[in-house]
């Protein structure tokens, strides 16, 4: 069975960074693409980046595209976010999740209802 365990979040003032980790196990890391989402209180989850299988490609939401980077490393099962130049309004729990991928150079997966596991989440709060 699948498991998804994030990472890294904490309390940073705005333009501030930090680290997300996602470490995976139950499942062949190699096979999936993976994602990160955020929901803050009252609204629904939102799409912040996905890589593919291989790594070579990403997507980003148009609202971090230019701050945030996903990377993963395959021999530690690991998916990772670098957040830079934090706003307030980046706020929010952080998931990653995790879907079964045949081209393992896609990364077009953006919607919740594209990946089948999920993590518990990490709470992000970017003070002004």
């Amino acid at each position: 069975q699948a498991q998804l365990v994030e990472s890294g979040g904490g309390l940073v003032q705005a333009g501030g960074s930090l680290r997300l980790s996602c470490a995976a196990s139950g499942l062949s890391f190699s096979s999936y693409a993976m994602g990160w989402f955020r929901q803050a209180p009252g609204k629904e989850r939102e799409f912040v980046a996905t890589i593919s299988r291989s790594g070579s490609n990403t997507l980003y939401a148009d609202s971090v595209k230019g701050r945030f980077t996903v990377s993963r490393d395959t021999a530690k099962n690991t998916v990772y976010l670098q957040m830079n130049n934090l706003k307030p309004e980046d706020t929010a729990v952080y998931h990653c999740a995790a879907r079964f991928a045949l081209n393992a150079g896609s990364a077009y997966y953006s919607q919740p209802t594209d990946f089948g596991s999920w993590g518990q989440g990490t709470q992000v709060t970017v003070s002004s």
